[in-house]
């Protein structure tokens, strides 16, 4: 009998834990659960601070992503841990300062790979930005349509993210 595989995992970062990662985080899952690769996937979102502990997303990304059929997706806020370090294959910030912060936090020793997740748009960009503070739901939704098109290429081409 073979072992079973080890299943693959992603995190998911951003300053508050509300906006950015929790919209990349329902977006994967849906692309994971679509795909029928469930099984398969350990997907976790998480801050760089502590401000939104316990707290469920914005209303406008979760607003936005109702808009596009994500319906199903439930998070509660939480900040990054050393163990996040060594527990997930890769570890996506959305902008400089969150890689900045990532790489001033991170442990001597870890395994996960520290990516923005603009790394895997095909459309090239590379950062996603903060739309808490606006107020224009049409921030949002660019962040889902990057989000969208980053988490779909780490999707189909996640051994070469993972392994290069």
């Amino acid at each position: 009998m073979a072992a079973p595989t080890k299943k693959k995992s992603v995190l998911f970062i951003c300053l508050g834990n509300i906006c950015r990662s929790t919209m990349a985080e329902g977006i994967f899952q849906h692309l994971v659960k679509t795909n029928g690769l469930g099984d398969k996937w350990q997907i976790d979102s998480a801050a760089l601070g502590d401000w939104h502990n316990g707290v469920p997303p914005d209303d406008r990304t979760m607003r936005t992503l109702k808009k596009n059929g994500i319906k199903d997706y439930k998070h509660l806020g939480r900040q990054i841990t050393k163990s996040d370090f060594h527990d997930f294959d890769v570890i996506f910030g959305m902008d400089e300062d969150n890689m900045s912060e990532l790489n001033e936090i991170k442990p001597r020793s870890f395994r996960s790979k520290l990516l923005l997740l603009g790394e895997c748009d095909p459309d090239g960009e590379l950062i996603i930005e903060d739309p808490y503070y606006g107020n224009n739901i049409k921030d949002f939704e660019k962040v889902y349509e990057q989000c969208y098109r980053a988490c779909n290429n780490f999707l189909q081409n996640s051994e070469k993210f993972i392994s290069s």
